[in-house]
């Protein structure tokens, strides 16, 4: 994922979404705005609908000449695997099985030849967090019963733990005393970064792996990447999640900077353990704190309402932040399920930011495209894309969460696992032995190096100001 401090040193084309952005309207169409009545469940429904539809025009994976499971330039991988675990989520809310062909076309397409999401197309830029996403997206598939594969294919479990095999056997002892690092290979920029969307993904399938197979590796696991995490301070004493640290200066430093998904990751996960505990009181107060210090994502302006506060208030969300509001409102909505004495602190938020994100989704030719701001009263900021459409959906979609069942665990789940997927290891890129580094490479290495350190050391606020 291009999401930390590399992401102001390696940005997409942009002429994909120039191109885009010519056909779309300047003004909103309030005639053909999205409609959304909160009381009122069938309203609810069309108005994630809408979203979706709205989302899912940006995929042609499933058309002529398209790749399924990819997006088309600006997006990174990653994005994708997370659009479908909206994707899946929106099936479970709704129970509209219009995209679920596509969906698990793409979330089959993208497992490489180990079944552990590791494909050819992909691995030789891939980092931790961008795997994730994509297990965690069939993570929800397993715990939701969102329809199995054919059984000639990957199941979702057994995907997952692929994953988190793999990634267990990252864990970095080396440096910093544990932790993972944000790039798999060496050779890629920001292989000395242990950020925190990396750890808090692992941490995350760790605790939704122990409470769905009630297997206590699993637990443990979860346990010691909290530690860790707490450890090197990249969850703060009063439960603030900061973005990484670096091998470099021994994580003894961190960029200070906060993002919506790092405390939505680990508060999920922390809410699972909450579950799996039955009800730890130490759990408990870890999932309470990191509720009560969301706080600094909902804006003081407009009570209730999410925004990115690192990149929102100044217009410089790249391509890959303008979709994280929709994590946390994914992981706040799962939360309220697993942990539900939370239910009345999140509930609030999540019905206020649906209710401003649905407002201001009256942009485009279609008159209900979404921007990103939710903050403006309903009026839409000129922005659009596969982010603004997802955060909207999430945000809408999470208010069904008290018309759907818990999530299951395998007692009542169909997914067919396998606790030694992921057994085969790391492997180098095909042909990468053969190519050669560039002193151009070297160079930009360097200096991404450079900048990573004096962010971390600085507090990398110029990222976003």
């Amino acid at each position: 994922m291009r999401v930390s401090l590399s992401a102001s040193a390696r940005q997409p084309s942009q002429s994909w979404t120039a191109v885009l952005g010519g056909a779309l309207l300047l003004s909103g169409n309030l005639a053909n705005a999205l409609q959304l009545n909160l009381n009122d469940v069938e309203s609810i429904k069309s108005a994630a609908r809408t979203a979706a539809d709205g989302m899912m025009k940006y995929y042609d994976g499933n058309k002529t000449g398209g790749t399924p499971g990819n997006l088309p330039e600006p997006y990174y991988w990653w994005e994708c695997g997370a659009m479908f675990g909206a994707m899946v989520d929106y099936w479970f809310y709704t129970g509209d099985t219009t995209y679920n062909e596509v969906t698990t076309q793409a979330l089959l397409a993208q497992v490489g030849p180990d079944n552990d999401y590791m494909p050819p197309n992909q691995t030789k830029t891939e980092g931790n967090d961008d795997q994730a996403f994509w297990a965690m997206a069939v993570m929800s598939a397993a715990e939701n019963k969102f329809p199995d594969p054919p059984a000639d294919q990957p199941q979702w479990l057994a995907l997952v733990q692929a994953v988190f095999n793999l990634q267990a056997a990252r864990w970095d002892d080396a440096t910093c005393n544990g932790g993972l690092r944000w790039q798999i290979y060496s050779f890629n920029n920001g292989y000395n970064y242990k950020n925190t969307i990396s750890n808090g993904c692992f941490f995350n399938m760790a605790a939704r792996l122990a409470r769905y197979t009630g297997n206590q590796t699993y637990t443990d696991w979860a346990n010691k990447m909290w530690d860790w995490s707490v450890q090197v301070n990249l969850i703060s004493e009063d439960y603030r999640f900061f973005d990484g640290t670096d091998v470099l200066i021994n994580c003894s430093n961190v960029n200070r900077i906060q993002w919506t998904y790092n405390a939505g990751v680990y508060l999920h996960g922390a809410a699972n353990m909450y579950n799996l505990t039955n009800g730890d009181p130490v759990w408990e107060q870890r999932t309470k704190s990191i509720l009560e210090a969301t706080s600094v994502f909902f804006s003081p302006e407009v009570p209730n309402v999410m925004y990115e506060v690192a990149c929102e208030p100044f217009g410089k969300c790249n391509v890959d932040q303008r979709s994280f509001k929709a994590y946390l409102s994914r992981w706040m909505a799962a939360t309220a399920q697993v942990a539900p004495f939370t239910y009345d602190f999140i509930m609030p938020k999540l019905r206020a930011s649906a209710d401003a994100a649905a407002k201001q989704c009256i942009g485009g030719d279609d008159g209900n495209t979404c921007g990103i701001k939710w903050t403006t009263n309903g009026v839409w900021d000129g922005s659009f894309g596969v982010g603004e459409q997802m955060t909207a959906l999430s945000v809408i979609g999470a208010n069904l969460i008290t018309k759907v069942p818990a999530p299951v665990t395998e007692k009542e789940g169909t997914s067919k696992g396998d606790p030694t997927g992921g057994s085969s290891g790391d492997k180098l890129p095909e042909g990468f032995a053969t190519g050669k580094v560039t002193s151009g490479d070297r160079a930009g290495a360097g200096f991404l190096t450079t900048l990573i350190l004096l962010g971390v050391i600085g507090g990398a606020w110029w990222l976003v100001a």
